[in-house]
């Protein structure tokens, strides 16, 4: 089995074809279009084109550099997240937990260096193998009593979401951690997670940088490794996928552990961004993340999507974020605009994968 961005095609032991097969019951060849048309991102990239001239023209202060950096920022910090949210999507499952999962790693590594009085990476580290044990933990956990990764990751939702906030008021007497920007490592920590790269005069956050080379990774392992088609098939057929020897356990909670580094990245990036944490935030910030996914193809019932699309979903969001502001309007507006784009992202990407594989 192959790892593809888009299968399509009629399902083994479905009903024959009726009608003639050109080509002496060869496979009918598409035309380069309609490929095009077939993947799962090509909905989102001209969704992600037409925001962005939309708002280039309503908010010409956009059109600068710096105002261009900002909004990949934006993109970037959500794009990040959203590509192991869309890899757990592709596998069938889905995670509501990544949200606060960011903020508890980084109410763990700021906590833990402050009060230990230790050096800040040994916070980053400890905030590390807790994060992936939570991932690895929700994967097993959907794997051992076959319950649904909604209800499962909502549990975790709660519990993290309570723990961000008691555990936090319990050590610091506060609802956020306590300034570390003077501890040892934390010059070094904040020019590996949250400094910026200067590019003919405007200066571009390292997320930006993270987040290309994350999706280019991803894309890599989706459409070019065994693991890949591992991905694709579980999130398929779970069944068809064990009874070809596709280990589907280890798969689904490598998925989760991988979201569990996301969330520690991510973290660490808001930490050594503001030098603190406030315990209360995170929370919706999973609903984004998917959001982003499923604008940039991947579909809700798995075994379909890509890495690529994500990004254009991430940049959406930036965009219209950025865009709000930039342009004057009130930003309560903005999670009008996301759903709107949300609706439209799920519309288009039906009627593309419908023209797509109509003969």
């Amino acid at each position: 089995m192959t790892g593809t961005a888009q299968r399509s095609g009629p399902a083994v032991g479905g009903p024959p074809s009726t009608g003639p097969r050109p080509g002496g019951g060869r496979t009918i060849r598409r035309s380069p279009v309609l490929r095009l048309l077939a993947r799962p991102e090509t909905g989102v990239f001209l969704g992600a084109a037409a925001v962005l001239v939309f708002f280039l023209i309503a908010a010409p202060s956009l059109r600068q550099g710096s105002s261009l950096a900002t909004v990949l920022y934006q993109s970037s910090t959500i794009g990040i997240m959203a590509l192991p949210v869309a890899l757990l999507m592709i596998g069938g499952e889905f995670d509501l937990s990544s949200g606060v999962a960011v903020i508890g790693s980084a109410l763990t590594a700021s906590m833990l260096s402050y009060q230990l009085t230790v050096n800040v990476w040994t916070g980053v580290l400890v905030a590390l193998v807790l994060s992936l044990a939570v991932g690895a933990f929700n994967g097993w956990l959907v794997v051992r009593t076959g319950l649904p990764s909604f209800l499962v990751t909502l549990g975790t939702f709660l519990i993290l979401q309570g723990a961000d906030l008691a555990v936090t008021k319990l050590v610091t007497g506060n609802v956020a951690t306590d300034d570390i920007s003077d501890m040892d490592g934390f010059g070094q920590a904040r020019r590996i997670f949250a400094s910026s790269v200067g590019i003919a005069g405007v200066q571009v956050k390292i997320t930006v940088f993270y987040w290309v080379a994350f999706a280019a990774l991803a894309t890599w392992v989706l459409l070019r490794t065994k693991y890949g088609n591992w991905v694709f098939a579980v999130g398929g057929n779970k069944e068809s996928a064990r009874a070809v020897g596709v280990p589907v356990d280890l798969t689904r909670i490598s998925l989760f552990t991988l979201v569990g580094f996301g969330a520690w990245f991510v973290g660490m990036h808001n930490l050594f961004s503001f030098d603190t944490v406030q315990s209360g935030e995170g929370v919706g910030q999973e609903l984004i993340y998917i959001a982003a996914a499923v604008i940039g193809g991947c579909s809700l019932t798995g075994g379909s999507g890509s890495a690529i699309g994500p990004v254009f979903g991430a940049f959406m969001f930036g965009m219209v974020n950025q865009g709000i502001v930039f342009a004057g309007w009130n930003p309560d507006w903005f999670k009008a605009f996301l759903g709107v784009m949300l609706l439209g992202a799920v519309l288009i990407n039906l009627w593309v994968q419908r023209t797509a594989t109509r003969r």
